[in-house]
């Protein structure tokens, strides 16, 4: 397999895992991150020292793994982007959550400058991404696909080729998100009315998630609930930005989404009472306060 210079921006629980999986493929691999921990993680496990954009000339490949499309955008076009400063046929893959139009217009820019974007949004989580799993809901040239494929085959265990028109990744990540963020806010809702009824946190586990009401996400998330343990692999905060663009998208085609709107509710009021930085699991919180329950401590 043809090894690659890489570039891997935003090093958070995903963004490191991509990065770590590359090193793992032999690709060669820089990284950048505001937090000197996830720096320190990254170089720990082989990761180049120097800031990427001092090496841009001979990236083959730009990883962005930030929060939104405002941080997308700084990593690409701000005062210190990366993308002037690419060799022409290098290729950005563009992770982040954000609106198709979005993405049309960073694929058109980043075109303008000699440079492939493939519209790749990410999911499967943490352990996923650490482990090189990843499901990758990709959209762009099939030149961009040529120019990313080594690295995107050390990174992912599914990759969906959702054709040449950039935006179809970020159209299909907010069909996901829709259904992932209302899935942990019904898993919160179902563990809490469980809760009422003398159901304890690790019983709805055992039973549920081998019955017809399970889903991925909460046979993942419920048992950091039962732990007590809210350390954030995936926060709160995500999933006000993530189902708001959904819902953006829903009114510029006149769609009604009664469902996204109310699981949307419940992760604003868990940011509103602080836990916007606590894993989404702590959306349960929110159930729990109004209905005066006790939530399993820390084991």
């Amino acid at each position: 397999m043809t090894k690659q210079n890489v570039a891997v921006i935003g090093l958070g629980s995903m963004g490191l895992g991509i990065a770590c999986s590359a090193l793992r493929g032999a690709h060669r691999v820089w990284g950048s991150d505001p937090d000197p921990a996830q720096m320190t993680k990254f170089q720990g496990d082989g990761g180049e020292n120097e800031p990427p954009i001092k090496v841009a000339d001979i990236l083959d490949v730009v990883v962005v793994v930030v929060l939104n499309a405002a941080q997308t955008e700084d990593v690409l076009f701000g005062a210190k982007g990366i993308v002037p400063a690419l060799k022409k046929g290098a290729v950005v893959v563009s992770c982040a959550t954000v609106p198709p139009a979005f993405a049309r217009d960073m694929g058109a820019r980043c075109m303008a400058l000699g440079v492939h974007y493939l519209d790749a949004p990410i999911s499967g989580g943490a352990k996923k991404s650490m482990n090189g799993q990843l499901s990758i809901m990709a959209a762009g040239s099939p030149d961009a696909f040529d120019a990313a494929r080594p690295l995107l085959s050390s990174v992912s265990e599914t990759l969906f080729d959702l054709g040449p028109e950039v935006g179809a990744g970020s159209a299909m990540k907010s069909v996901n998100q829709l259904l992932a963020g209302v899935h942990i806010a019904t898993m919160a809702e179902a563990m809490t009315f469980g809760l009422t009824q003398g159901v304890t946190a690790d019983k709805f586990i055992e039973v549920i998630s081998k019955c017809a009401g399970t889903s991925w996400m909460l046979e993942n998330r419920a048992p950091h609930v039962a732990a007590g343990d809210y350390t954030p692999h995936s926060s709160v905060n995500i999933w006000p930005k993530d189902l708001g663009i959904v819902l953006d998208i829903a009114e510029t085609v006149n769609f009604d989404a009664p469902i996204t709107t109310a699981a949307l509710a419940q992760f604003k009021a868990a940011a509103d009472m602080g836990l916007g930085f606590e894993d989404d699991a702590a959306v349960v919180k929110v159930y729990a306060e109004k209905s005066g329950l006790q939530l399993p401590k820390a084991k």
